[in-house]
Parts: C-alpha cells; structure tokens; sequence
C-alpha cells in the first residue's frame, strides 16, 4: 500500500536492525548459550525457556544486551538445577561482553539514505533498550551528526510515541516512523495518526512478531531504505 507522504516535516528511525545489524547477534548468542547447556536440556528446549525466562523479566530489565545476559544466567540455574558450573557462568558472561564490544555494522544504504533526508527534514533516533549501550552504538556508527535528537524508550507502545511527541512539540500528521518492526514501529504509529514505513529485517525477534490480519492502513512496505528516496 502506498502512502502520501505530503506534510511530512520529521522523521524517525528505529535503529537496532533499521540502521545497523543488531538481531543476528542475539541469534548468534542463543545458538552458543544452547551449546554450552547441551547436558542439561536439548537445544530446542534450551530456547524454549531462555525466550519465556526474557519475556517474563521484561518489566525488570527491559530490553537490551543486559537483561539478555541476566536471562541467560537465571535460564542456565534453572535449566541446571542450580548445577551449573562457576565457569559457564563466566563464559555466559563474556557472551554478554562480546554482544555489547561488538562493531557496529551499518546496514545497506543508511548513510545515503541520512545524507539526502538530512537537509529536508528534522531526523530523529527513537529506539528502546539499554541507554547506554544505543548511545555506544550510535556514537560508533559515525551516524550521530545526521539526527536533531534521539530517544530511548522502555517501550514503543501507542502512549509512548504520544508522550514523545507532544514532549518534542510535533504533531503525528506531521511525522513518519520507519523501522522493522510492525509490532513497534509500524502499527502503532498509525494508531495515533502518524504514518509509517516497514523495512523488514530478515531475522525477527518472536516478541516482536505479529499474530494474526493486519490492516494495511497507513504505512507502506519496502524492501530497502534506499527505497524512500524516491518519495520524499
């Protein structure tokens, strides 16, 4: 479905898997973490309880490399019996320390992309997670002089896109999301009355997937970001 994209004066950016590669790291991770708990359970098992051990620490630790390496450990007591060894506690550890040092990998057309937005309209970072990991991240990617302002958020639920932008005085008729997500970047924005554009990643976090119909009103799907330049 296309969009008008007439009245646009901002535009957002989902950063984790819409700027930069993030989701194939956890991906990563969860294979190691299978491998080193391989004694205890099988791997499909393993992933089982590690995806139910995050969700039900998300109002705890949000989201982010630190609360994934929190869920790992407590996943490994539990699937152990509290048997798991001192060193494979270190190594989950260092898995966590690993996800967090890692380069940052600038997905296909984003600077391109922030060079020809930049000077036409307000571009801002809304992503969620850890703070200080994203403005590691950010900093890393050269991508910083693109953006008037960037915004972590615990959440990116319908309430916290309004809070936001009434705090930053822009109306939603005004303002358009791009990000993966349909689930966070996508469908609420288009309850509130802003659009949005959906750029698929190939990997999806199961969180953030969508069950069921969805509407297709108010947002449009590309296969690239590159894509845009030929609206706006």
């Amino acid at each position: 479905m296309e969009i008008d994209f007439k009245g646009i004066n901002v535009i957002g950016f989902d950063a984790d898997d819409t700027l930069w590669v993030n989701e194939t790291y956890f991906r990563d991770t969860e294979d190691k973490f299978a491998d080193l708990l391989e004694k205890y359970e099988t791997k499909n098992k393993i992933d089982q309880e590690l995806f139910r051990t995050e969700i039900k620490n998300l109002d705890l630790y949000g989201y982010g490399i630190k609360g994934f390496t929190l869920s790992m450990i407590e996943c490994a007591l539990d699937l152990s019996n509290n048997n798991v060894s001192s060193k494979t506690i270190g190594a989950l550890l260092d898995l966590g320390k690993e996800m967090i040092t890692k380069p940052v990998e600038l997905l296909n057309g984003v600077e391109e992309v922030l060079k020809n937005l930049k000077d036409k309209y307000r571009l801002i970072v809304l992503t969620k997670g850890d703070l200080l990991d994203q403005e590691r991240k950010l900093e890393r990617s050269g991508l910083s002089e693109y953006f008037h302002h960037v915004e972590v958020l615990s959440d990116k639920k319908e309430k916290n896109y309004i809070d936001l932008l009434e705090h930053l005085q822009i109306k939603p008729s005004e303002f358009l999301m791009i990000g993966n997500s349909l689930k966070s970047d996508v469908l609420p924005l288009v309850e509130i009355g802003a659009r949005a554009l959906h750029v698929p990643f190939h990997t999806t976090w199961e969180h953030e997937e969508v069950r069921g119909p969805i509407e297709n009103k108010g947002y449009m799907t590309m296969s690239n970001l590159t894509d845009i330049l030929e609206y706006v």
